[in-house]
């Protein structure tokens, strides 16, 4: 379930609920600090203001909907009425997919990123400039070309990655607060902030290296490919598609190799 699905669920239950009071728009983000799911929402509050609802009892009722809707594992009420919502195998396995696209890697330009990247989050050309991890653009170009890496290294041995392989629920800390960055990135985008953007892809990049780390994509040593590499393989997958797009739209290239 992505956010723009779980955001129109919300959406539809509220308008049931109180109306024309249902907010227009919900906003559906990674949870700040107010609890252990995937997601989060601050819909309900809204919605109650303007109704004249008990926030708490109205998010109650929202809460028990969306429990039963598929790739929802359970919603718990935060709070005042803030609703944290947590997706279970099924759901994070149909986000991976959902946040999947083509390879769109290109060639580097280094002096035309560093200037772009440098509008983008107020640092000097000169400092984006050096290949090194002092500068923000490198990691997150890097973050991206090890993707492409690992999934050509992953063809070397005959693997495909597999949203969700086995029925692997991506539950491992690192592999969640992966997984909650790029399903942000869209909400994030669509917002037109370019130096906010910028410290996105910055904050994907170092998650991205903690999951590699945490939890590899690729067999080490002796050991034997699995389903939990072909699942970590999709998700880093989704990784480097969420990665090109946001350097695309800051107008950097996106580079498979470095």
């Amino acid at each position: 379930m992505t956010p723009a699905q779980l955001s129109s669920t919300v959406q539809h239950v509220l308008r049931g609920a109180v109306g024309d009071a249902a907010p227009g728009r919900v906003v559906v983000e990674s949870p700040p600090r107010r609890g252990s799911g995937d997601y989060a929402t601050g819909a309900v509050l809204q919605a109650a203001r303007a109704s004249g609802n008990d926030a708490r009892r109205l998010a109650g009722t929202v809460a028990d909907t969306l429990a039963g809707e598929s790739g929802v594992a359970g919603v718990e009420v935060q709070g005042p009425g803030f609703l944290d919502v947590t997706l279970d195998a099924d759901g994070r396995a149909a986000l991976v997919r959902a946040l999947t696209g083509p390879d769109h890697s290109t060639p580097d330009a280094p002096a035309q990123d560093a200037r772009r990247w440098a509008e983008a989050t107020g640092e000097t050309p000169e400092a984006s400039l050096p290949r090194t991890d002092g500068s923000s653009l490198f990691r997150v170009q890097y973050a991206h070309a090890r993707t492409r890496a690992l999934l050509r290294n992953a063809t070397d041995l005959g693997l495909r990655p597999g949203a969700g392989a086995g029925g692997h629920g991506y539950g491992a800390p690192a592999e969640r607060g992966l997984l909650a960055l790029l399903a942000d990135q869209r909400r994030i985008a669509e917002a037109g902030d370019a130096g906010r953007l910028a410290r996105h892809l910055s904050a994907v990049a170092d998650a991205c290296h903690a999951f590699h780390e945490a939890c590899p994509p690729l067999p080490r040593g002796d050991e034997k490919p699995g389903a939990a590499h072909r699942a970590r393989l999709a998700l880093t997958e989704a990784c480097g598609t969420v990665l090109a797009g946001g350097l695309f739209q800051l107008g950097v290239t996106a580079p498979a190799h470095l």
